[in-house]
């Protein structure tokens, strides 16, 4: 059974990233105004606050569902590739 929660599944990690892919730094830290989005911005350094601090997780959390909308249209779901390539026909000499 799918779970309704848009969360379910995505890592911190992802969902840094899938913001700053769509939304970018300077609109996270105009949103959630913490020096991590602020100064010398990285996933790296935003991971290590955002895990210590439960508030600003929540908000980074509730941005990326407000955002899912753009996120889905930057990230477009690919068909799954076949298991072999498809076969090249060449003609046959008359």
């Amino acid at each position: 059974m799918a779970s309704n929660d848009p969360l379910h599944g995505k890592t911190l990690e992802r969902i840094l990233q899938d913001l700053v892919a769509t939304v970018g730094w300077k609109k996270m830290a105009q949103t959630i105004p913490v020096r991590c989005f602020m100064f010398d911005p990285s996933v790296k350094s935003s991971l290590v606050f955002l895990r210590r601090t439960p508030w600003a997780r929540k908000q980074v959390e509730e941005l990326y569902v407000q955002s899912l909308t753009q996120i889905s249209r930057s990230n477009p779901v690919k068909p799954p590739a076949p298991d072999r390539p498809a076969a090249v026909l060449t003609p046959r000499p008359s």
